[in-house]
């Protein structure tokens, strides 16, 4: 019995010792002193860290006038004409980013329109009133200005570069809770936003699922890396057709690209005016084909400013743009900011299909002054 025990014990023994030992040396996790290498949590703190000592709150407060209701009972039958005035203080809040280092904050026009005052709290605490540098319409934008030492601008990144998929960050104060940060990835490029009684040729937003509330308004939208792509600016709000009268999104935010952003912000520090670039022509996107096969856009030209650059040039009515230097039209919208973002005398070569022929014509670019809905 005891040798039939041995004869069992022995080789068991022997394959729990092997067992052990091919644990030990290639499934059981090693200790860090050993390990050649530990693997890191992903984690986007280094970007947060870098970008939200550029990022402010931004609270703003208006006087509103506002009517009582007549006092009654003292003569009977006659209407009281005396209502007495009284104002009430309306308070607003959103979010903004500091571009550069003598204090030129970016944010959205909508945040500190009509207001009689706007004050910035910064990430460290500090609080600074702020003036308006100027505003632009029609890109929904502001450049404010602080007067605080030792600021830190954000790092600006390339809005052309952004690709769909690429994933963002959203930092901002929503519902006045403060610095925020929210995490998606970009969901669509060159949206505009189709709301009844707003048309805005120069909408060209980066659409993003990272959530944005009220507050987030004129906040930070950045890279993996901390840098600036775009300037929050609306959010979707199911039944909402309009700019969010809910505070909540449901995950289709908009932001306005840095590059377009930067642009205007240095003319309106500038000139404190945004300065576009003018054709004076109305046109309309239209498919492009050849041999009966769609290739594109096109822009077909449906009305000329008298005088303007465009008729100087050459182009007529029913004209069909298919290139602007040499480039072929792929999205009528991206041409008309292209266009719009160009500088007053520049030369632009303006290719036309005319009668089934094709013209290289040369126009010199005025500046607008009209309606943006003429280019």
């Amino acid at each position: 019995m005891k040798d039939t025990l041995k004869f069992i014990t022995w080789p068991t023994l022997a394959g729990l010792f092997a067992a052990l030992l091919i644990l030990d040396r290639y499934v059981l996790p090693s200790s860090p002193g050993n390990s050649p290498a530990t693997a890191e949590t992903v984690s986007y703190a280094a970007a947060v860290r870098s970008a939200s000592p550029a990022v402010v709150n931004i609270y703003t407060a208006r006087l509103v006038a506002e009517r009582s209701q007549p006092m009654s009972g003292l003569f009977p039958g006659r209407q009281n004409l005396h209502q007495e005035r009284r104002q009430r203080i309306e308070q607003s809040l959103g979010s903004g980013v500091i571009m550069t280092q003598e204090g030129h904050i970016l944010t959205n026009n909508h945040v500190i329109n009509q207001v009689d005052a706007i004050q910035v709290l910064l990430h460290d605490g500090r609080l600074a009133k702020a003036r308006v540098i100027g505003t632009d319409t029609a890109t929904d934008l502001a450049v404010l200005k602080i007067d605080l030492p030792d600021l830190q601008p954000i790092e600006l990144g390339n809005s052309d570069n952004t690709r769909v998929g690429d994933v963002v960050l959203a930092i901002g104060n929503p519902l006045g809770f403060g610095n925020s940060v929210t995490q998606g990835i970009v969901s669509a490029l060159g949206r505009y936003f189709p709301q009844q009684g707003r048309s805005n040729t120069y909408e060209d937003y980066i659409q993003t699922d990272a959530i944005i509330h009220l507050g987030n308004s004129g906040g930070a939208l950045i890279d993996t890396q901390g840098r600036l792509l775009g300037i929050n600016t609306l959010i979707y709000t199911a039944g909402d057709q309009g700019r969010a009268a809910s505070p909540t999104g449901i995950g289709i935010s908009l932001a306005i690209p840095v590059n377009l952003a930067v642009f205007v912000m240095q003319d309106l520090v500038d000139y404190g005016e945004v300065i576009r670039g003018w054709l004076g022509v109305s046109v309309e996107p239209v498919r492009r084909l050849i041999n009966g096969s769609p290739t594109g856009q096109a822009l077909a030209v449906e009305a000329i400013t008298e005088g303007s650059p465009a008729q100087r040039a050459g182009i007529q009515l029913g004209d069909i743009i298919t290139h602007i230097d040499g480039e072929a039209i792929r999205d009528g919208r991206q041409t008309m900011h292209r266009i719009a973002m160009l500088r007053p005398g520049d030369g632009i070569d303006v290719t036309v299909l005319r009668d089934k022929q094709s013209l290289d014509l040369q126009a010199i670019v005025g500046t607008l002054r009209y309606s943006p809905s003429l280019q």
